[in-house]
Parts: C-alpha cells; sequence; structure tokens
C-alpha cells in the first residue's frame, strides 16, 4: 500500500451520542494516518460528541437533527475532498489498525472492499443470525459470495458512491443498499476479514431489535427488488401457480369442478409474475448510465 494513499484519503465517522469513544477513535485514526482527512457527521447528538471529536482532531459536520446514520453517511460522502473514502464506526469497535488492509485491497483494482466481521463480531446471536439471513440471500441474488452485507467498515471510491446516493435509504439499511447497487452496475466489490472490537464501554447500540428488526426484514424484499426483481417474484409466482394447478386438480378429481380458491391462485401468480417484469424493467432504467 502506498504512502500516498492514506495521506489522500478521506475517514467519514456517523457519530451520535458516541462522546464515551468518539474521541480515542479519532486518536487511533490519527495516529496512524495524520495526514487523512478525518469527518465526524454529528447526527444530532445532545451529548459532547461534536466538542469531544473537534478536540481531537477532526472536522466536525453537524446535522440539525437526528436523520440516520445512512444520512450522516451521505452528508459525509459529499463534504469528502478525496477520491478514497473509508466509512468506520465511532463507537470504538472498528480498529484503525485494519484501514490498510482495505485500502491495499482497493489498490488492486476494487470500487469498493468491505470489512467482514466474523461470528464472533456479530453484536449478539440473533444479529449473528439475521446477517447469516441476508449474507446468503444476497449471495444468491448475485452470484457472488457476500460475506458481509451489512458491515458499515468499508473503502469506497467517493465517486461511484456518489452515481448512488439518491437510492440509498437515511437509516441503517444504507450498506446493504449500496453493496447490492454495486454489484448491480457490475462494479467490483471485495470483502476482507476484520478484527471487531467490544463496543466501548458505555456505549450503547442505537438499533433496536424489535422496530430495526421489522425494518430489517423488509430489507431483504428491498434488495430482491433493487438488484433482480423477477429473480425474487418468479419463484413467488411458481409456488402460486404450481398450488393453484394441483388445487385444481385436487377439487375436479373431488368435485368435478373449478373452485374460485383455484382460480385466485391462478390469477395471482399470473399478477405476481407481471409486477416481476415491471420491476425489472423499472430496475433496469435505474441502472441504464452505470
Amino acid at each position: 500500500m502506498s504512502k500516498n494513499c492514506t495521506g489522500t484519503m478521506s475517514i467519514v465517522i456517523p457519530a451520535k451520542n458516541e462522546a464515551i469513544a468518539i474521541g480515542d477513535t479519532i486518536k487511533g485514526i490519527i495516529r496512524l494516518f495524520p495526514n487523512a482527512e478525518v469527518l465526524v457527521v454529528n447526527d444530532g447528538s445532545d451529548d459532547e460528541t461534536a466538542t469531544i471529536a473537534e478536540s481531537a482532531g477532526a472536522s466536525v459536520l453537524h446535522q440539525p437533527y437526528s436523520k440516520g446514520n445512512g444520512a450522516a453517511i451521505k452528508a459525509g460522502l459529499r463534504a469528502a475532498s478525496n477520491d478514497i473514502v473509508v466509512c468506520m464506526d465511532a463507537d470504538g469497535q472498528h480498529r484503525p489498525e485494519d484501514i490498510p488492509l482495505l485500502l491495499k485491497k482497493l489498490e488492486t483494482g476494487y470500487d469498493m472492499v468491505v470489512g467482514a466481521r466474523s461470528q464472533k463480531g456479530q453484536a449478539g446471536l440473533h444479529r449473528s443470525l439475521a446477517n447469516g439471513f441476508y449474507n446468503a440471500f444476497a449471495s444468491w441474488m448475485v452470484g457472488h459470495r457476500v460475506e458481509d452485507l451489512t458491515s458499515g467498515f468499508r473503502a469506497i471510491r467517493r465517486i461511484r458512491f456518489l452515481e448512488f446516493i439518491n437510492l440509498l435509504p437515511n437509516k441503517f439499511s444504507y450498506p446493504t443498499t449500496i453493496t447490492m447497487s454495486f454489484f448491480r452496475a457490475g462494479y467490483s466489490v471485495a470483502y476482507v476479514p476484520i478484527t471487531v472490537l467490544k463496543r466501548a464501554e458505555g456505549s450503547k447500540s442505537h438499533i433496536s431489535l424489535w422496530k430495526d428488526g421489522v425494518r430489517f426484514l423488509l430489507i431483504i424484499f428491498k434488495i430482491g427488488t433493487l438488484f433482480s426483481p423477477l429473480k425474487l417474484f418468479f419463484p413467488i409466482s411458481l409456488m402460486l401457480g404450481v398450488g393453484g394447478v394441483s388445487y385444481y386438480g385436487y377439487t375436479y378429481i373431488t368435485d368435478g369442478r373449478f373452485t374460485n380458491m383455484g382460480a385466485l391462485l391462478l390469477t395471482t401468480a399470473i399478477l405476481v409474475f407481471l409486477m416481476g417484469l415491471v420491476s425489472e424493467q423499472i430496475t433496469a432504467l435505474l441502472y441504464k448510465d452505470k
């Protein structure tokens, strides 16, 4: 990895009420990369996050109110001065020592390199299982192994990121959307294993198990419709069609007639398939210039 790369990169850190950990995080970054641009996006914190970040040597962008992790990342990428941007969390879980691993891989020709967490690095069994499901689903959708769909620790070529900035949500699901967008556009994505530390003592996660659990469940469908809608809609249509034909066969043998339920299943199968076709065309239009 060239020294020039580390000197001409921006590091974007979204932060909301991270006064406990933000200072040490920034000091660790500056110690290793004194020439890097460090941007902390203060997402409407009501503690001393911004003050501590500035004292530690970072430039701070202020959101007037909390807009979400994704909105903070987008603000940071818009403001970054360099083409190479590293995104990482403020809670002390991501190690600045792992940044060179991402940059080294990026320099080999990739457009985005993601720090992949091991199962030990997942925050709890429930999140580990959920992320495993997301990774498997995404891998099936794109035809490539996706090792960590939701990791927020990644190195990106800024010019590529900005192409999709209007597609990205403002909340915690931005990593899934940007990853699938890169795959859909044919850009190169790589994964490197990283070490994830425990959250700084006293620092709390801003993800709610129940509230965000429902939202993450919807991400599964969003991933499908964002990348290849027909690959999601066709199996559903096929199951409904098979169910309709099977039910028709059963009622014809037992009652000698075609029931309304059979008609409903077959009609729904056709409608779902047509929705998939339309969604596929809309998705193609979204990426027509990529």
